[in-house]
């Protein structure tokens, strides 16, 4: 059985989904990006050791900011007025750092573009944070980690 795609209408045509007959509940969702760098880069970026500044602060507000401008990035996404954001980092074992972005809203429709969009504009902040001193930077492993709405009754 094939499904429809939501965002194209009969003719194939991309539109933007109708949502006003869906029920306004509280949805959430949690994406993650890794950036891979050189070791000493890593350790730059954690303790705020870089050229251009305190790296971690500058990519949090970034992420957040990117999340409440996803309406102007993605043609076809919703305005949605954000309950909250959040945007974390964490060194992993493997040489990375692994950004998680969470993202709330009470709505007809879901945040996970909200989340994608604040974890990737994070990782993207760090590289150009770092990006003078290191030239092994990479940005993996994005993707949607947790999409959460309560079941319809």
């Amino acid at each position: 059985m094939s499904e429809r795609l939501t965002h194209l209408d009969e003719q194939g045509r991309a539109q933007m989904v109708d949502v006003s007959g869906k029920p306004v509940v509280r949805r959430r969702a949690v994406a993650e990006a890794l950036l891979r760098a050189k070791q000493d880069t890593l350790d730059r970026i954690m303790c705020g050791d870089l050229p251009k500044g305190e790296a971690l602060a500058v990519a949090r507000l970034a992420g957040i900011q990117a999340a409440k401008r996803v309406d102007v990035l993605i043609p076809l996404c919703h305005t949605l007025p954000l309950d909250h954001v959040e945007v974390s980092f964490e060194r992993s074992e493997d040489g990375a750092i692994r950004i998680e972005a969470s993202a709330a809203v009470t709505a007809k429709t879901g945040v996970e573009m909200e989340a994608l969009t604040a974890a990737t504009v994070a990782a993207l902040t760090l590289w150009d944070m770092t990006k003078a001193i290191d030239d092994d930077l990479r940005i993996d492993g994005t993707r949607l980690v947790l999409k959460e709405k309560p079941p319809l009754a």
